[in-house]
């Protein structure tokens, strides 16, 4: 850092002290805000100063920003813990330790993961689709340009709006080149210039209006035929910005040798301080080695057992498809409803039809249309995501904390690992009886989520690179349905390298919901009760879109836990 760079630094620490609660001269004497409102105050603050400072719609990543960033941080950390939690019950202790969660994110990233310095792929900002989990998957520069919450054709005002986002695009892309000059991460370079060319390929079809955007509610065509020329010009200057980053990226990237994963310490620390997910790196290598072998395992047996069945083939054509996903559609919502699994909601069925999917040749599948071509319950049940994000919508959480997504993707084992339990339970709820070929697919699946997930670690760690993860990832998914060379395999293993823990997130979440399971049913006999499914997940999805060691201190007693 040169001595303006550090000049800029001191005087932008300065600025962000005075905006944080109790951080003025008399900070070491300043009193804590009282109580759990205290706790909420602090955290709308802290989310504010979160962000990155805006100048003309251009987040500033630069390194004097960050650098202050880095010394507001201990100031934010001391009002934290200024806050007396004596006598609060565990769901307020929990909102406590989300807050604490996030600040040690921050850290994390300003000291390790720093995306906007090593990863090119956090600059894309403009997006056509509503991801399925709380907040877009990965660090996400911010503010993200979320085309699909505007209504089409737009308004005067949104049109304005967008245009202002949409035109400093331009700018962000010269910052990045500035900011990522020193980045050695090779795999984030060779395989992160893909998400740019995506978002090049969204700004044209929307110039081209041929851009369908879609959210929980459902798509729309973007349709800017009337819009003034103000907007389309920047939508035109925006592509051709990316283009040109695409192509440095591209100029850059053989230059580009040194590894991308933080390393098994930086990875325990992270899942262990910021995830509430609570093993080793070494652990989950285990776990994930175990979840592999036993679907695996697992799968010949049911292929085993109906041996004198006909396979389960994939249906021919665009007819018949629709006319199997919307038999299931009609069947899945019925059989949870009906074997007390979970309440009839208006949104259950309307969640899920936006997500059913159309036909897709059998040349251009992936390893998730293989499956859906055959039985979509699968994915149906895994898409309890919408379930979850609906809920977010129609019945806001209570406390005001867990009211909003939390950041780093704190929510991954709550969200993944329970979509992925959610699989197996409804197989053995009985969703498959009458369909005995389907269960093999609940293998399968699993099978595949171990898979890439321990190839995730091993990138991590930097035993593999992202190449070779993807064979891995490919060769352990059952009956070749993972290419290594797809744009699926290629997307994901990108974004766990990206997302510490997130690849991992569907086993070890589904780990710590079997230790949930177990441990309820085992207070529910401790006073005499039987276990009831419904009521279980009543109380789950009560508390909210955070961790599960979270939710097991506020659903289970210590003396029904494993010792």
């Amino acid at each position: 850092m040169g001595i303006s760079d550090t000049r800029s630094a001191v005087a932008a620490t300065a600025m962000l002290l005075t905006a944080i609660p109790g951080a003025g001269a008399e900070a070491a004497h300043a009193a804590a805000p009282p109580g759990y409102s205290g706790l909420v105050k602090l955290f709308e603050q802290w989310r504010d100063f979160e962000h990155p400072s805006l100048r003309d719609d251009v987040p500033d990543y630069g390194a004097a920003a960050m650098a202050a960033k880095a010394a507001a941080l201990p100031q934010w950390r001391k009002q934290l813990e200024a806050i007396d939690t004596k006598g609060w019950p565990r769901e307020q202790l929990s909102d406590y330790k989300l807050v604490k969660a996030e600040m040690n994110g921050l850290d994390f990233n300003l000291r390790v993961l720093r995306p906007w310095a090593r990863d090119p792929a956090f600059y894309v900002s403009v997006w056509a689709a509503r991801t399925d989990v709380p907040l877009r998957e990965g660090p996400i520069v911010y503010p993200e340009i979320e085309l699909y919450t505007y209504r089409f054709p737009l308004s005067a005002e949104a049109q304005l709006e967008l245009t202002h986002k949409i035109r400093a695009i331009p700018a962000l892309f010269a910052q990045a080149r500035q900011n990522l000059k020193d980045s050695s991460a090779r795999d984030m370079w060779v395989f992160g210039v893909q998400e740019l060319r995506n978002q090049s390929g969204t700004l044209s079809a929307l110039v081209a209006g041929t851009l369908t955007v879609s959210t929980l509610e459902g798509s729309q065509h973007a349709d800017i035929s009337a819009a003034a020329p103000e907007l389309k010009a920047a939508i035109t200057r925006a592509q051709q910005a990316t283009d040109d980053f695409v192509a440095w990226l591209e100029r850059e990237a053989p230059g580009k040798t040194g590894p991308s994963g933080i390393g098994k310490e930086n990875y325990t620390w992270y899942q262990q301080n910021v995830h509430f997910a609570p093993f080793t790196w070494d652990e989950e290598v285990v776990l994930l080695r175990r979840e592999l072998e036993r679907a695996q395992a697992a799968l010949k047996l049911e292929e085993h057992n109906n041996r004198n069945l006909p396979p389960l083939e994939p249906v021919r054509d665009a007819a018949a498809f629709d006319q199997l996903k919307l038999a299931r559609l009609d069947k899945f919502v019925a059989f949870l409803v009906k074997q007390e699994i979970i309440p009839d909601k208006p949104y259950l069925k309307a969640a899920l039809i936006p997500q059913l999917g159309h036909f897709v040749p059998e040349e251009q599948r992936v390893f998730f249309t293989r499956v859906t071509h055959r039985e979509p319950m699968l994915l149906l049940s895994h898409d309890y995501h919408w379930f979850d994000l609906s809920r977010m919508r129609d019945e806001p959480h209570a406390s005001p904390i867990r009211r909003r997504a939390a950041l780093s993707n704190i929510w991954d084992n709550r969200a993944e690992g329970f979509a992925t339990a959610f699989e197996e339970i409804l197989m053995h709820a009985g969703l498959y009886d009458d369909n005995p070929r389907a269960k093999e697919l609940v293998w399968i699946m699993l099978a595949n989520r171990a898979a890439r997930g321990l190839a995730s670690l091993y990138v991590q760690a930097n035993e593999f690179d992202l190449q070779k993860a993807g064979k891995f990832h490919a060769a352990w998914t059952p009956r070749g349905w993972a290419n290594p060379n797809d744009s699926l395999t290629g997307f994901e293993q990108l974004l766990y390298l990206r997302q510490p823990g997130y690849g991992t997130s569907y086993i070890t979440g589904k780990v710590l919901v079997d230790r949930l399971m177990a441990e309820y049913a085992h207070e529910q006999a401790l006073v005499g009760k039987p276990f009831a499914l419904r009521e279980f997940l009543d109380q789950f999805n009560a508390a909210g879109m955070i961790p599960l060691l979270l939710i097991e201190d506020e659903m289970i007693s210590s003396n029904a836990r494993l010792p």
